[in-house]
């Protein structure tokens, strides 16, 4: 129990002084990172490694996706490709119902792609749509941040619920997971759609533009004309749904069918579809939207620009996880999987574990491989021991995995840094939200077991 006093007071902290205090949040996480090696107990030797290990590791596993991600965003806001895709998705979907069109958007990008790559890749196209729309870039940001969650926590081939389906034993059923996994997260995506909805016409301060950053608060009119003659939306498209399209294929070949055989093909198709790749791509494909004279001088631009708008956000994302390290590697994980196991709740359990984990450590992923990995055998105990019960039991875990992103989760600030959204602005928005859409992910799953169990 006192690691849970110090997990809050911790987090309490981390609130306190990067939202009244208006301190760096990176200043913040790595102090409370080193504050709770020694909260925690955690050998004094191992502390300063257990923090660079998880911070470099950040930095490895998403520092180029980060990166080059804001590089296609740039180039796109430069060239005036996200005009030309604004316009075309208005021409769609209307204006009426902008929160909804990123929602959309989202919940589709997300099946195989990372929610953080997806964000940083359509965050552009969330800007222009909500200046375009004149509605709230917080509640916007909402939207596109939920629609991504939703399936990223619960379709396959997303990592997660893939690992899941295998350690619950259900992979050769994966058809069945992907069918039912697609309406619960309609349903998650869909509550939290009406919160950023409440959102909508409200005005938030946010935070100061980077130098790297174009001016995005002017009338759509004077924006667009601004540009001139903008770049066809076919094209504009193309550094977004090609890396889409590339990290779709490799995380299809890599399913146990192996639709694709194990030779070159998927090998060629693993490489091209990393998401590291597959984003340089993209790039590459952007800068064919550059027009004019000066092109090497435009390039040169948007590769210095994208340094300094991604540089914070790497840091900022990279000390969240260090942070979430410290509390992996604590006492506190096995606590609360320990006492919430043996409450006898049936599908609710596998959920609450999923939660309290994911609210401790901040990963998703890490939230939901090892909660599978808990709940495996207590499956025949939970009354879940039937096909059917596994496969419900992907979906609570997912659900349980999205409450609540906060400080320690690198998704809070990929989203919050991105949509320049100040902390105490984003604790009141965007936790909320992923409280909301994981509470009714699992309402949806548990309506749905007592219709198929």
């Amino acid at each position: 129990m006192i690691d849970v006093l110090i997990l809050v007071a911790l987090v309490a902290a981390i609130v306190l002084t990067t939202a009244k205090l208006k301190i760096s949040p990176f200043i913040a996480l790595i102090g409370a990172a080193i504050i709770g090696g020694f909260a925690f107990r955690l050998p004094t030797a191992d502390i300063v490694p257990t923090i660079l290990t998880s911070f470099g590791n950040t930095l490895g596993n998403i520092g180029l996706v980060i990166l080059f991600g804001t590089m296609i965003g740039l180039v796109l806001e430069r060239s005036g490709g996200a005009i030309s895709m604004a316009d075309a998705l208005i021409k769609v979907l209307g204006t009426r119902f902008p929160n909804l069109t990123m929602s959309v958007i989202g919940y589709i990008v997300a099946i195989p792609v990372f929610c953080d790559s997806g964000f940083i890749i359509l965050n552009s196209l969330r800007k222009a749509i909500a200046v375009r729309a004149k509605v709230s870039p917080v509640g916007m940001a909402v939207a596109l941040m939920t629609g991504l969650y939703a399936t990223h926590t619960m379709v396959p081939p997303t990592p997660g619920p893939l690992a899941a389906a295998g350690e619950l034993g259900v992979i050769e059923d994966l058809g069945l997971v992907i069918g039912l996994g697609l309406p619960i997260a309609a349903v998650a995506a869909g509550a939290a759609l009406l919160f950023a909805s409440t959102l909508r016409r409200k005005t938030f301060e946010l935070l100061p533009k980077s130098s790297g950053e174009p001016e995005l608060d002017q009338s759509y009119e004077e924006l667009r004309a601004s540009y001139g003659t903008l770049p066809p939306a076919s094209l504009a498209f193309l550094p977004i749904l090609v890396p889409i399209i590339l990290i779709c294929l490799a995380s299809f070949g890599n399913l146990p069918s192996a639709p694709f055989g194990e030779g070159t093909l998927l090998t060629a198709l693993q490489f091209v579809g990393s998401p590291s790749i597959a984003l340089i791509i993209g790039f590459a494909l952007g800068v064919l939207l550059l027009k004019g004279k000066g092109r090497l001088e435009q390039f040169n631009d948007i590769v210095t620009g994208s340094i300094g708008v991604a540089a914070p956000i790497l840091l900022i994302t990279a000390a969240g996880a260090a942070f979430g390290g410290v509390l992996g590697a604590s006492e506190l994980t096995g606590f609360i999987a320990d006492n919430l196991s043996t409450l006898g709740l049936g599908i609710f359990v596998p959920f609450i574990i999923a939660a309290a984990l994911k609210t401790a450590q901040g990963s998703s992923t890490v939230a939901i491989i090892t909660t599978a990995a808990l709940v495996a055998p207590m499956l025949e105990s939970l009354g879940l021991g039937e096909t059917m019960g596994a496969v419900l039991t992907v979906f609570a875990i997912g659900a349980g995995a999205m409450v609540v992103s906060h400080a320690n989760d690198s998704y809070f600030w990929v989203v919050s840094q991105l949509s320049r959204i100040p902390v105490a602005t984003a604790y009141r928005t965007l936790t909320p939200a992923t409280a909301i859409e994981g509470v009714a992910a699992m309402l949806a799953t548990w309506v749905m077991s007592l219709i198929v169990l």
